[in-house]
Formats: structure tokens, C-alpha cells, sequence
């Protein structure tokens, strides 16, 4: 990290250090990164909170959503009921490149036989690819979603990026009055136990009392797909 990046992530915590999520999204979107900001969010179980503040800032932003090739069918039908509701018109859906999926991942298994690999080509490069643009991006993580997120601020630098989360500090119960206070729809997989929600073959039902992402990557070491893994730690972008 330069000298620069590392002086303007300092102020960032400390200029923001009060904020709520909604003072975080405006100060960011209209003065720190004007053009230069996207969120990136999966649609998944808790996504809504988050789109429904962005949308009331600026429902142009843009959002980058990854289509793997290999997510649920519920996951897609409600990442299009959010855009209607929401009215946002900045969402990429963004996929792996067909030439990387032929040459690491012809029979579509890889999933199978090395799963940091498949986030690799299917996730990690082509969000890499989709923030070149960009100078921060924001995510919906939560502190209490994990073990690995307890600490985590509200901003912080990866990949000379800044990447920022808003809502890190919501409790689930906070979480759960936005949702409804604002009568924002659940993702149809909820109900039925899926508490975090990735690529189908890579996620599980979460039985009561386990980590909300207890279901990722089940009876594996794994806990992050790659794209949220500390700076230096996450693979790195294979150029063609």
C-alpha cells in the first residue's frame, strides 16, 4: 500500500469513524469517489438492506452481481424483484470468461475437485476484471456473520482498492428491523434454512444454533470464496 493510499484510508476511518450506514453511502458516492464507486453484492440473504440505502442515495450506482454459471435459480429471480423494486439501473451481471472456463474447467466440476481454484476462474478474476474501473467498492459484510468478520472496519485497503462496509456494525437484529420497518422482501431460500447463500453445489442448509455461514463450503477448511480474503492473501489475477 503507498504512503497516500495508506494516509487516505486513515482519514477515511477517522472522518467517518460516527457515521451511520446511510451518512457513510452519501459522504462516499457524492464526495470521496464521485464515478469512481460500485457495490458489489450477491443478492443473497441479507443483500436487500443494503440495496434498499444505496437505492435511496443513488439508484444509478453501479452494482456488480457475479453469475458464476452455477448459482440457484432463486438467486436470480430475486436479484431481478430488488431491481424492480428498487429501481436500480446500475446492475452488471458479470461472468467468467468463456475461454478461462474451457481451459480450467471444461466439464464444469471443477467445484468438486478444487474449490479455491473454481472461485478463482469463476469469481475472484472476474470481479477483479469488473472493478478495474473503480477506485473503492462497497460490501454488505456484517461483524456478526463470522468469526473472520468480527473485527473488520468500516473501511480498509485490498488490492490498492478501497473497499468499504457500510452496515459492518448491524447486529442481526438491527438487520432484521430494516428489513421490517422497510418491508423488504427475503430471499426465497431463507425459509427453508439457507442462511448464506453462494454457488449451489458449495452451500448448505444451516442447522439451528450454527454460524450463519456454517453452510459454505460444508466439512471444509474454506470460509471465504476469495474476494474477501486480507490484502496478499487473495489469489491473484491470472492474465491471459
Amino acid at each position: 500500500m503507498s504512503t497516500a493510499l495508506a494516509r487516505r484510508l486513515e482519514l477515511l476511518n477517522e472522518r467517518y469513524e460516527s457515521a451511520s450506514p446511510i451518512e457513510v453511502l452519501r459522504g462516499t458516492i457524492g464526495e470521496e469517489f464521485p464515478g469512481k464507486i460500485a457495490l458489489v453484492s450477491s443478492f443473497g440473504t441479507e443483500s436487500a438492506a443494503l440495496l434498499h440505502l444505496v437505492a435511496q442515495v443513488d439508484k444509478n450506482l453501479p452494482v456488480v452481481f457475479l453469475d458464476t454459471g452455477k448459482l440457484f435459480g432463486e438467486t436470480k429471480t430475486y436479484r431481478d424483484k430488488l431491481v424492480n423494486l428498487l429501481g436500480l439501473t446500475g446492475v452488471q451481471s458479470i461472468t467468467p470468461d468463456p475461454a478461462a472456463l474451457a481451459a480450467r474447467d471444461p466439464k464444469s466440476i471443477l467445484w468438486s475437485q478444487n474449490a479455491d481454484a473454481c472461485c478463482l476462474v469463476r469469481k475472484v478474476e472476474p470481479l477483479q476484471r469488473a472493478l478495474k474501473p473503480f477506485d473503492a467498492w462497497f460490501t454488505g459484510r456484517k461483524a456478526f456473520q463470522a468469526a473472520t468478520r468480527a473485527a473488520l472496519p468500516v473501511f480498509k485497503v485490498e488490492n490498492d482498492k478501497i473497499k468499504i462496509n457500510p452496515i459492518i456494525r448491524w447486529t442481526k437484529a438491527d438487520l432484521d428491523a430494516y428489513f421490517a420497518a422497510h418491508d423488504l422482501p427475503h430471499h426465497p431460500l431463507e425459509a427453508d434454512g439457507y442462511l448464506s447463500i453462494g454457488c449451489m453445489p458449495c452451500t448448505t442448509r444451516v442447522e439451528p444454533g450454527e454460524d450463519a455461514r456454517a453452510g459454505r463450503w460444508r466439512g471444509s477448511a474454506k470460509v471465504e470464496c476469495g474476494i474477501h480474503l486480507p490484502a496478499g492473501q487473495a489469489p491473484a489475477l491470472a492474465e491471459p
